[in-house]
């Protein structure tokens, strides 16, 4: 068989991966500004190219989670260009797609409209970034879907049981049962595996013959005890995971030991912090699969713009100075001027031949001045590269090395302000700050009535995304459940209802009813603010957009966040499809709520005045399997939890851990150049039935 009917062979899937486009970034830059929007358009121009099947994303197309006119603009004008035409599609869908696309009044995929002519279908999962918000559970993606441009799927209603349900496709031979999880806070994700709250569904018959290709947007490296989605979590009937949301491009596969299946992580397409994980050279990703078999090649992109990092320790240079050196710090800028021009050189030399790189690089240059140096003016040094770099104003960035951990237990001693810095120089999110303070504070500053998770998604509504009265309406709210429990107790005395208040507190730590309280109040403070008419989607800021770097003492007040190295993901105080808030009685005024929140514990207890209580959580909803002749039907594939658990799955379980890499029937292509073959070694071997 030729390379040409290898490549285009009938049976032979052809999928174009990419993650975390984030589309609008620093687009009020002069310089920076179009850089997302290049990634984009050359991702586009690969598929074309390519002639895929269809482009299949991880999460975060939009940098903001409300995405600004020139931004959905582009966004559409590109879609339409290399999206829409008369090539014919060469696969069908077999599953029920009212179930796969339940998030629009238009449930079945765009290619299948009359009124629509794709030539390349987009299917995408929603991100961190542009995750769907308020009462309807709407996002940037859904209006992209609904305008019939975007297949949006993986979108999860409930927030206490999840069942995923895959898109079942096959083009000839070829079965492939597409899986997709949108991104949902990190801590309730982990939780609900924890408890075996989430189902994969399968179909039922011929399971073997199906390669499973999971997508999902969630913390891949480890940022706390319960910040993170494990791999061994995963379903090991699962050929193929795309792992979005770290912006690292690892895209060369890795194989989990354990669940016997391959990880890709794609990364960015354009740089949103200056750390380590962005320098890496970005990709994208040409699956083929036929069959059981799979390759993937690396596709590099060309329009992204050159980013080079460096440390530099001053005291590794005792040779060339001291700090008792004379006129030292004048040195360190001249050693660090020859260090950045180094990187100039460098980025001109690679340059080369490369028409569509961008002119300017990313440089960053970080310092560590531990040892007694002092650091110079770092705006005066940045004058010298203006016209050289794309970010003149924070080429140096000056740090410390960690030192030995003080000793908290005198907790009048501690410093704050240190502690606040490191923080956030790690790379860490608002509420991981805000857990962070707590756990160092001294106990006469903890928090009485909230969780340190309520207030930190409540702060984080307020950063993000514009909730002015998140944090104000959380305590109300909060106050009143408070006050509603010490009457149903009957507690009296001061030292008492301090002990039941904490009781109280810790009871709801980490479980469903905590995160249902946190979304109700923030249905609240959407409330008011559609009340007053204030909706921040018709503001637009005057000023440049934030970028997200490594050297910010303090988290800056931006509405969306770039990756950095080490930096959590999740990070939203509302669950998927929240209730609609309840109305507010009419006597409760603004006024009334601002004296409410600010009184002492005993003075919220003897008021008098009776609140409206909260709604009861929605029901979930089942997701109905249709068994007609034209879908395939399903069966739930969850981890088995006691001998007790379905024979299918158990037999499955048993078998698929005695598989080896042969058995997978995978090769992967990690050169940027295509191979003649790119399905070799044997075929996979079917699962023997017991």
């Amino acid at each position: 068989m030729s390379s040409e009917n290898t490549m285009d062979d009938e049976d032979t899937l052809k999928i174009l991966i990419a993650t975390d486009i984030h589309l609008g970034f620093l687009e009020k830059d002069a310089i920076r500004g179009g850089d997302s929007y290049s990634a984009f358009k050359e991702i586009l121009e690969y598929a074309k190219e390519h002639q895929v099947d269809f482009i299949l994303m991880g999460g975060d197309l939009f940098h903001e989670n409300k995405p600004s006119r020139r931004c959905l603009h582009t966004c559409i004008t590109m879609l339409r260009q290399y999206c829409m035409g008369d090539t014919p599609i060469q696969f069908n869908i077999l599953s029920d797609q009212t179930v796969n696309f339940n998030t629009t009044k238009f449930p079945w995929v765009n290619y299948q409209d009359e009124n629509l002519n794709i030539s390349i279908p987009v299917f995408s999962i929603h991100g961190n970034h542009d995750d769907p918000t308020g009462a309807e559970g709407l996002c940037a993606l859904d209006l992209l879907s609904v305008s019939g441009l975007i297949n949006h799927f993986g979108h999860s209603q409930s927030v206490e049981k999840i069942e995923i349900s895959p898109i079942l496709m096959q083009k000839g031979k070829t079965k492939l049962a597409l899986y997709g999880l949108g991104s949902i806070p990190d801590e309730r994700l982990y939780r609900m595996f924890v408890n075996n709250q989430v189902t994969m569904l399968r179909p039922k018959e011929d399971q073997d013959e199906w390669f499973n290709l999971f997508t999902l947007h969630q913390n891949r490296s480890k940022h706390g005890p319960t910040n993170y989605i494990p791999e061994q979590f995963l379903d090991d009937f699962i050929d193929l995971v795309v792992w979005g949301h770290e912006h690292e491009c690892l895209i060369s596969p890795s194989r989990n030991e354990q669940q016997l299946f391959y990880v890709t992580q794609p990364g960015s397409s354009v740089a949103t912090s200056l750390s380590p994980g962005e320098a890496t050279k970005k990709h994208i990703g040409l699956l083929r699969v036929n069959g059981r078999k799979m390759n993937l090649q690396k596709l590099p992109l060309k329009t992204v713009r050159q980013f080079f990092i460096q440390d530099v320790v001053l005291a590794d240079y005792q040779d060339l100075f001291s700090p008792d050196t004379p006129h030292v710090t004048k040195k360190v800028e001249n050693f660090c001027y020859a260090k950045v021009n180094e990187m100039l050189e460098e980025a001109e030399r690679e340059r080369l031949g490369s028409p569509m790189t961008p002119e300017k690089p990313l440089v960053r240059l970080r310092v560590d001045y531990s040892g007694g140096f002092e650091a110079f003016n770092t705006s005066r040094f940045s004058q010298r590269f203006v016209d050289r770099v794309a970010n003149p104003k924070d080429i140096v960035h000056f740090l410390r090395r960690r030192e030995q951990k003080e000793d908290i237990k005198d907790e009048l001693n501690i410093d704050y302000g240190k502690l606040v810095k490191n923080t956030v120089a790690e790379g860490l999110r608002v509420e991981d700050l805000v857990k962070k303070y707590f756990e160092a504070a001294e106990q006469k500053v903890q928090l009485s009535l909230l969780t340190e998770q309520g207030m930190g998604k409540a702060i984080q509504e307020f950063v993000d995304k514009d909730e002015k009265d998140a944090i104000e309406e959380l305590i109300s709210y909060q106050l009143e459940k408070t006050q509603r429990h010490l009457l149903a107790r009957g507690v009296t005395t001061e030292q008492d209802i301090d002990a039941e208040i904490k009781n109280f507190r810790d009871s709801k730590k980490n479980t469903t009813e905590e995160d249902n309280e946190i979304k109700e109040a923030m249905n609240r403070a959407k409330a008011h603010r559609l009340e007053r008419g204030d909706d921040p989607a018709y503001r637009m800021s005057d000023g440049d957009v934030a970028m997200d770097s490594d050297e910010d003492a303090f988290p800056q007040p931006a509405k969306g966040r770039g990756r950095g190295a080490g930096r959590g993901r999740g990070g939203r105080g509302r669950g998927r499809g929240a209730a609609a808030s309840e109305t507010k009685p009419a006597s409760r005024g603004r006024g009334q709520k601002s004296a409410t929140s600010s009184q002492s514990i005993m003075q919220a207890f003897h008021a008098t005045s009776q609140r409206s209580s909260r709604p009861s959580s929605f029901a979930v909803e089942d997701i109905s399997i249709d068994d007609s002749d034209e879908d395939v039907p399903l069966t739930k594939a969850t981890r088995p939890t006691s001998k007790a658990a379905s024979t299918s799955f158990a037999k499955y379980s048993s078998q698929s851990q005695s598989q080896s890499q042969s058995s997978k029937g995978v090769f992967f292509d990690n050169s940027d150049d295509e191979d003649d073959n790119p399905f070799k070694g044997s075929s996979r071997r079917g699962r023997k039935k017991t």
